[in-house]
């Protein structure tokens, strides 16, 4: 018979990377804030305005995983925020180690506030620690009104969730009431 392997390990290392960037960051008393969203609901955007708010009051970095691209990194940058840009050649999340390797190109030195800002993805972030203190979310409304309900974990995990794209409410069905009520049912 063979044995069969369990890769539940995977996971466990994971948490013990994210456990050791955590403490590296509280160290150094900078707030981590993992950004999370589907592609298109306008993380990048979001986050050019929060930086452009922040920038003459706080030290920040970003670190921004996609697929692929540079674009996002390349918009960021262009704030004048130092940035590192974690390619995962078609992973659908970031995990700890990419992170730490990350790292090795970013200095925490004097920073307040470091974003990572996650690949496009309402599924697979969620279940992966990244040493952050809070973990924010975009929903845009053009995305539908049942995302909570059909991807639970991802916004029952946020600390924050950004309704976006509301200029478009009365282009959409979107109902706020049914957002607020599919809201408090699962998060029960």
């Amino acid at each position: 018979m063979q044995e069969i392997k369990v890769v539940s390990n995977i996971l466990k290392a994971n948490e013990l990377i994210a456990g050791e960037l955590k403490k590296n960051f509280h160290d150094k008393g900078i707030f981590v804030i993992k950004f999370m969203g589907s592609p298109g609901s306008g993380k990048t955007s979001i986050l050019e305005s929060l930086l452009k708010e922040l920038k003459s009051k706080l030290k920040m970095a970003v670190i921004e995983g996609d697929l692929y691209t540079t674009k996002d990194a390349e918009r960021i940058e262009k704030q004048g925020i130092p940035v590192v840009q974690i390619n995962t050649c078609g992973g659908c999340h970031l995990d700890s180690h990419m992170i730490r390797e990350a790292l090795h190109n970013l200095s925490l030195d004097g920073l307040d506030l470091l974003v990572i800002e996650n690949v496009g993805n309402l599924v697979c972030p969620a279940g992966y620690n990244l040493g952050e203190d809070m973990r924010m979310v975009a929903l845009s409304l053009t995305e539908g009104d049942d995302k909570p309900a059909k991807y639970p974990a991802i916004f029952q995990r946020a600390n924050v969730v950004i309704i976006n794209k509301i200029d478009l409410l009365s282009q959409t069905d979107f109902s706020m009431d049914v957002l607020s009520w599919v809201w408090v049912d699962k998060m029960e």
